[in-house]
């Protein structure tokens, strides 16, 4: 149910990155496609989170040590611009045109998801 729900909120993030950023598209047929285009980027986007930003924090600790995290900001635009790849050899019509808009739309899911995962109530903490 946790795992759901985090895919839920990530989609909605992704939603939201879509509607206030030129650069970053979801452009399905009608709301319905638009929603399970969404559910399958959240998927992706968490796998790849969950796998490779692990090993890239820890093959560049210092780099982030040394740019007081900034190389974070970075990392995940092209995490998010990795998931774009995979997500578009995958049919899903999910566009984004280029680094810049990865990078604000990568800031964007991440601040919307943890604003919604705060205000979703969690049973496990309850």
């Amino acid at each position: 149910m946790r795992f759901l729900m985090h895919t839920l909120i990530t989609a909605a993030a992704l939603a939201f990155a879509t509607w206030i950023l030129d650069g970053i598209h979801a452009d399905a047929d009608g709301p319905a496609r638009n929603a399970f285009t969404l559910i399958g980027v959240a998927l992706v986007f968490g796998l790849v989170n969950a796998v490779l930003k692990p090993l890239i924090r820890k093959a560049t600790g210092c780099l982030y040590v040394v740019t007081v995290g900034l190389a974070a900001l970075v990392v995940n635009g092209l995490l998010f611009l990795l998931t774009e790849w995979i997500a578009s050899r995958l049919g899903l019509p999910f566009e984004i045109d280029g680094f810049w808009p990865a990078f604000w739309g990568a800031i964007i899911v991440s601040a919307v998801s943890a604003i919604l995962s705060f205000a979703v109530p969690n049973k496990d903490h309850a």
